[in-house]
């Protein structure tokens, strides 16, 4: 299984103009691209393919006096870019056909030099490495300090060099997990409980069990600080360097708020998933939901961040994972007698049950009716349900031991 492994960069000053000179070339590229392919559309002309555009907006532009500065930065990440405009053109003409799940995708936009993310891409044939005193050494940049917070389990295949909104540098490495090393840093499934998971806004979290997980509620407790720092942007002179600087608050505010509630479902969903042999959760219409009155609250909770660290780690780790559908009664029915209720207000927290006489708490019984509907889901088919395929995920938290300097070199050096 594929996964990504972000750590923190500290570049030096010269470091950073080189790193926003590869930003700014790796754009320039980018953009060029989508004008060509653009051109071509509107002349009715066939689209250039990649070895074209290679040649012209790479190798050919190189030698041009408007284009010449090029080649002051490595040529893979223009290779890279070009590939990025490939697949988004894919990608978008997949969605068009409806042969690409998910939600429709728009075509491919030009970049800007104030994009909140900046991001180049460096394979092996970059011949980047990790040195023997812990830097990460890059073609054209040079030796980057890096914040090793745990080890890497295999040799990366690539690197991406980061740059978000609030200023900071990350190094997010994509490696390949050993299933078997993954499933012994686990107990073992058999003799573990299968759980269901009920989520929701008054508390972020309530199980089968009896457990309940409050809601740490993030963005909400960070509102007065970002209130005042948004309030003093807005009364910056624009294009000034008061407003940069006061942007950047801002945006570290945010950073400090999303690290957080990623963190919390990082910690959380390793939890469960070491708990249990199975998870079961509702399939929720969150985009939706977040057009409603309460879209803070429901941005604020992240449910589909933690829906999607539990689904991949569940992979990972040799768990069962089900979704229940959207539309299954879970808060209507008696969990105890099973007999449908009707649909109650949301202000109903605890109801009696008219046929047996059970009292529920509301989201108590919707935890162990999604346990029953998952149970269900798998003996109609007399077999465990398992997850699709996963996407590498850009970040998964937690700390396994630092391990800097020559240690952390001898483990991780690509050569």
């Amino acid at each position: 299984m594929q996964l990504r492994y972000a750590f923190r960069l500290d570049p030096g000053p010269g470091q950073r103009v080189a790193l926003a000179r590869a930003f700014g070339c790796a754009r320039v590229v980018y953009n060029d691209a989508v004008a060509a392919r653009e051109r071509a559309r509107r002349e009715g002309a066939a689209f250039p393919s990649a070895a074209v555009l290679s040649k012209t907006l790479i190798t050919e532009a190189k030698l041009s006096p408007g284009r010449q500065w090029l080649s002051e930065v490595s040529a893979v990440i223009l290779q890279q870019a070009l590939r990025d405009v490939e697949r988004a053109y894919t990608n978008f003409f997949a969605s068009l056909k409806g042969a690409r799940q998910g939600a429709r995708v728009g075509a491919p936009r030009f970049r800007s030099k104030r994009d909140a993310r900046q991001a180049i891409r460096f394979t092996a044939n970059a011949r980047w490495k990790i040195t023997e005193a812990g830097r990460l050494l890059l073609p054209k940049i040079g030796e980057v300090k890096v914040r090793w917070s745990r080890t890497l389990p295999s040799v990366p295949s690539s690197v991406t060099v980061i740059r978000d909104a609030a200023g900071r540098y990350f190094a997010s490495f994509v490696i390949e997990t050993d299933s078997g090393a993954d499933l012994a840093r686990m107990p073992e499934a058999d003799n573990l409980p299968s759980v269901g998971i009920d989520l929701g806004l008054t508390h972020f979290a309530v199980l089968s069990d009896g457990r309940v997980i409050d809601s740490p509620r993030f963005l909400r407790r960070a509102e007065k600080k970002l209130k005042k720092a948004q309030r003093e942007l807005s009364r910056k002179q624009k294009r000034s360097k008061n407003r940069e600087k006061a942007r950047l608050k801002v945006a570290r505010a945010h950073a400090q708020v999303a690290d957080a509630r990623r963190e919390f479902h990082h910690q959380l969903s390793t939890q469960l998933i070491r708990e249990s042999q199975a998870v079961a959760v509702e399939d929720l219409a969150v985009k939706a939901l977040a057009r409603t009155r309460l879209g803070k609250s429901v941005h604020d909770a992240g449910w589909a961040q933690f829906l999607a660290m539990l689904e991949y780690k569940a992979q990972r780790y040799g768990r069962v994972f089900v979704k229940v559908g959207r539309f299954e009664p879970t808060s209507q029915v008696c969990s105890v007698c099973g007999v449908k209720d009707g649909p109650k207000p949301l202000h109903v927290r605890t109801w009696t049950c008219t046929h047996c006489g059970t009292v529920h708490d509301r989201d108590h019984n919707a935890a162990k009716n999604v346990k029953q509907a998952a149970g269900l889901a798998v003996t109609a088919c007399r077999a465990q349900v398992r997850p699709e395929i996963v996407p590498a995920q850009r970040e998964e938290a937690g700390s396994h031991g630092i391990h800097t300097g020559t240690r952390a070199a001898q483990r991780h050096s690509t050569r």
